[in-house]
């Protein structure tokens, strides 16, 4: 297995969410992301959502792309099988409450498919909840800040794929 192209962003997730998706599909989809709410991460064919336990620390996304889609590691706290379509060859990574985080150019348009695993989601989950403890005073939302952007794990969803082949040819009465 070779490791053709790697990237990685920081996303916040608004909502408890993070969408993967190709640079031109624009609509969301409420059944994947139904879907997500039971095995944290779901898609359509040409969105993936991530979802998180707290919608407000960073997590980290990686998109690795391979020849061969490895398997996930026996570490990982969790994992599903996914594919997603680029038609353009370019997958966005949007935070649902603010936007896009960043974008990755992938080595050619196609399906992809492979596992979506996360690691530290429940870490993340439990360090979340601690840091709301703290007293409401003055300090609070200065002590909510520095726990939010110093968190003692990193929250990590990592998309590992691998191309199969040519995207589905676009008709031109559905344009």
């Amino acid at each position: 297995m070779a490791l053709l192209a790697e990237y990685r962003c920081k996303a916040t997730p608004g909502r408890r969410v993070v969408e993967v998706y190709d640079a031109d599909a624009y609509l969301g989809d409420e059944a994947a992301l139904d879907v997500a709410e039971l095995q944290v991460v779901a898609g359509n064919g040409y969105h993936l959502y991530l979802l998180s336990l707290q919608p407000d620390i960073e997590v980290e996304v990686a998109i690795r792309v391979w020849d061969i889609a490895p398997d996930p590691p026996a570490e990982a706290e969790g994992h599903v099988p996914v594919s997603i379509e680029s038609e353009t060859g370019v997958l966005v990574v949007k935070q649902l409450e603010y936007g896009p985080a960043g974008e990755t150019t992938l080595p050619r348009p196609g399906v992809y498919e492979g596992h979506a695993w996360w690691e530290n989601r429940q870490a993340m989950a439990d360090y979340y909840a601690t840091t709301l403890d703290h007293p409401t005073d003055d300090t609070f939302e200065d002590h909510l800040t520095q726990a939010w952007n110093n968190p003692p794990v990193t929250e990590r969803y990592v998309l590992d794929l691998a191309y199969i082949r040519e995207p589905e040819p676009v008709d031109d009465d559905d344009l």
